[in-house]
C-alpha cells in the first residue's frame, strides 16, 4: 500500500479505517505466534498494522525484521520510530531500512525513557520532540511514507496544560504528519473532547481513536496506570460483577470495545485502532460483533 493509498482509507466515507497494533515479539516463539494472530486477522478487513519500537531501540532489529514478514503477508504496516537514543544519522539510517523493508508509513513518536529512567533526555545529536522526527522522515524521503503521530485524548503526562498539549499535536501536523493515531482511552468522550481542542487548533488531518479490549480489571488498572488512562467506573462496574471469573472479565472488556466502537463511528471517528496485545482471540470477537 502507497502512502497516497493509505491515507485515501483512512479518509474513506465509505467504510471506517481498521488497523491493529502488534509489539515486536522477544524471542522465535513469540514471533510464531504473533505472525499467526496476523494470519487470523487479515481476513477481517484489517486496513493496515503497526508495530511498535522500544524504548532506546531495544526492539529495532526485531520490529524491521516481523515488520518485513508482516509486509510480505500483504498487510501494509506502520512502523513505529522513537527519538529515544538516537542521533539523526541512526535514525535516518532506520528510516532507509524502513523503506526497503516495504513498509507504508511510519509513526513518529518522541518515546518514552528507557527503563529505570523517569525522564527523557533527548541524544546529543538527536531530537528533543516527535515534530523533527516528522520533519526528518519527510526531508528523508519525500512522499515516501505516511507519516503518523501521537494524539493523547487525556493529555500527554509531559504536558503542563491542554492547550500546551494540543499545541505540540498543531506542530507535529504542521511538520507534515498526515494522520494521528490516539493513545488508549475507555471514554469516548474523551477523544471528542480531544478531536474538538484538535479542530479548534487548526488540526485537519485524519484523528484515529485508540481502544482495546481489556482483558481483566488486574490488567486494565497495571496497562492503564502506564499510560496514563481512565478506566470508567461503569467498567469497573461491569468487572467487578464478574467477580474472580477472569473469561467473563474478558468477555465485558470485549463488549466495552465493541460499544466504544460503534459509539465512535457514530459520531464520526473516521474509524478505530485496535491495541490487541497479540492476541487473537479478543480482537476477533470484537471484529466479529463489528461485522455483523
Amino acid at each position: 500500500m502507497s502512502r497516497t493509498q493509505l491515507i485515501a482509507a483512512l479518509r474513506s466515507p465509505v467504510r471506517p479505517t481498521v488497523s491493529v497494533e502488534f509489539f515486536p515479539p522477544k524471542d522465535a516463539e513469540g514471533g510464531v505466534r504473533m505472525l499467526k494472530v496476523a494470519a487470523t486477522l487479515k481476513p477481517l478487513g484489517i486496513d493496515f498494522a503497526s508495530l511498535t519500537y522500544g524504548a532506546g531501540g531495544t526492539s529495532r532489529d526485531t520490529t524491521i525484521t516481523y515488520g518485513a514478514e508482516l509486509v510480505k503477508m500483504g498487510i501494509p504496516l506502520i512502523g513505529h520510530l522513537t527519538c529515544v537514543g538516537h542521533s539523526q544519522a541512526e535514525l535516518s539510517a532506520i528510516i532507509e531500512q524502513y523503506d526497503r523493508a516495504g513498509f507504508s508509513g511510519i509513526l513518529a513518536l518522541r518515546g518514552d525513557p528507557p527503563k529505570g529512567q523517569t525522564d527523557f533526555v533527548a541524544h546529543p545529536e538527536g531530537f528533543a520532540h516527535a515534530e523533527s522526527l516528522v520533519r526528518l522522515i519527510g526531508a528523508a524521503r519525500p512522499g515516501r511514507f505516511a507519516v503518523g503521530v501521537a494524539g493523547f485524548p487525556e493529555r500527554h503526562p509531559d504536558a503542563t496544560d491542554d492547550l500546551a498539549d494540543i499545541r505540540f499535536l498543531a506542530g507535529k501536523v504542521s511538520a507534515g504528519a498526515d494522520f494521528v493515531t490516539t493513545q488508549l482511552f475507555l471514554d469516548n468522550d474523551d477523544y471528542f473532547r480531544f478531536v474538538d481542542r484538535a479542530h479548534a487548533a487548526g488540526v485537519s488531518v485524519p484523528i484515529l481513536p485508540g481502544i482495546m479490549p481489556v482483558l481483566s480489571l488486574k490488567q486494565a488498572r497495571t496497562f492503564c496506570g502506564f499510560c496514563k488512562a481512565r478506566i470508567p467506573d461503569a467498567l469497573v462496574r461491569e468487572l467487578e460483577a464478574c467477580g474472580p471469573d477472569e473469561e467473563a472479565q474478558r468477555k465485558v472488556g470485549v463488549s466495552w470495545a465493541v460499544r466504544q466502537a460503534r459509539g465512535l463511528i457514530a459520531r464520526g471517528a473516521p474509524g478505530y485502532h485496535v491495541y490487541i496485545l497479540n492476541k487473537a482471540e479478543s480482537a476477533v470477537e470484537l471484529f466479529a460483533e463489528l461485522r455483523a
